[in-house]
């Protein structure tokens, strides 16, 4: 995909969903700097007041069909409010996906959109299960998650956390 993709939410905002390039790091940084300290440890694993460039990285350098690193922008007012990442396994059989949305449009629908989008994306390559990776205190996260159809089920060696999991075919 190297066109912008344009999606309503339920609430009605309209997303500009189009790949990130090496060019969007500072864009990228910005963005992290307004979601939540708990959204952005959930994303990364890790506690940190900012983003680094090496957790930036894989982001901004997707290849393009196994990973690729979306941004969503509100298409009324321009501002970047959404990253949306996917990784696909080297078979192509299995894909993570990963979303952070700026805490100022949580609960708007736009992790929603994105889960199908990014769920679309996958099954377009051909992948036959989606999981996210969840710290099981993010409870928001694997509640949307198991809303859109995905099963929770034990990650291995860590019980802090939970992998959701759907299957296409």
């Amino acid at each position: 995909m190297t066109q912008t993709a344009q999606l309503a939410t339920r609430s009605g905002i309209v997303l500009a969903i189009r790949p990130v390039t090496e060019a969007d790091e500072p864009a990228l940084t910005a963005f992290f700097d307004k979601v939540s300290d708990e959204d952005r440890r959930f994303r990364f694993l890790v506690a940190g007041e900012h983003v680094s460039h090496e957790q930036l990285e894989p982001l901004i350098t997707a290849d393009h069909f196994r990973s690729e690193s979306f941004l969503a922008y509100d298409q009324a007012t321009g501002e970047l409010i959404a990253s949306a990442l996917l990784a696909c396994d080297g078979k192509l059989d299995t894909a993570e996906v990963a979303v952070s949305i700026r805490n100022d449009y949580r609960g708007k629908g736009v992790g929603w959109t994105l889960l199908e989008f990014l769920s679309a994306q996958a099954e377009h390559r051909g992948v036959r299960r989606v999981i996210a990776i969840e710290s099981r205190e993010n409870h928001a996260a694997i509640e949307l998650e198991r809303e859109k159809g995905f099963t929770p089920e034990p990650f291995d060696g860590d019980p802090t956390m939970v992998v959701l999991s759907k299957t296409f075919r």
